[in-house]
């Protein structure tokens, strides 16, 4: 017996500023586990925290060997994000993060309602997601940060970044910084 398939959309027009963001987390070496998984517990409670602006936040597993998880999160806007990114926990989990990965690779993609996409891949053994078609290139200088040139956001963002491309790299020069990967 055939039946129609009963299709269904949604109506995001509430939702104007609408961000999604994949971040995945993937091992790299063995002492990547512990890093890893040492993580989930963390998430789950800043996740519980309910943070302003986040409205939807699920897991998801890309591959189990070698491991690779993440999740998937809606944010009512872009400004919401980054403040939540910029504050406490996480500004401690980013710094310490690109001080040493602690044998992880970890990337985020970005896509925005009003148009739009950004990313940042570090410490990636593969290249996954944007990076297996188009031109990579290095996150220094004005695409270190997502807000203006990976973003196209305007303004100055209204919390200081957990960490400064000159506290990561030390001072740098301006074709260093234009260099390709």
């Amino acid at each position: 017996m055939s039946r129609t398939v009963e299709r269904r959309t949604v109506d995001l027009s509430a939702y104007p500023g609408l961000v999604v963001i994949y971040l995945g987390m993937r091992v790299r070496t063995l002492a990547g586990l512990k890093t890893a998984f040492g993580f989930g517990p963390r998430i789950a409670q800043s996740v519980a925290q309910h943070p302003d602006g986040l409205l939807l936040h699920e897991n998801v597993i890309w591959s189990v060997f070698p491991p690779h998880v993440g999740f998937r999160q809606y944010w009512r806007d872009y400004e919401s994000l980054e403040r939540w990114a910029r504050s406490e926990p996480h500004r401690q989990w980013w710094k310490k993060f690109l001080h040493d990965s602690g044998g992880t690779g970890f990337w985020h993609e970005a896509y925005f309602m009003r148009g739009g996409m950004e990313a940042v891949y570090d410490d990636m053994p593969q290249p996954i997601g944007f990076q297996r078609f188009a031109p990579v290139i290095s996150a220094r200088g004005p695409m270190f940060s997502s807000r203006q040139q990976r973003a196209h956001v305007a303004g100055d963002a209204p919390v200081p970044a957990p960490l400064s491309e000159t506290d990561l790299y030390g001072k740098t020069n301006e074709k260093s910084s234009r260099r390709s990967e």
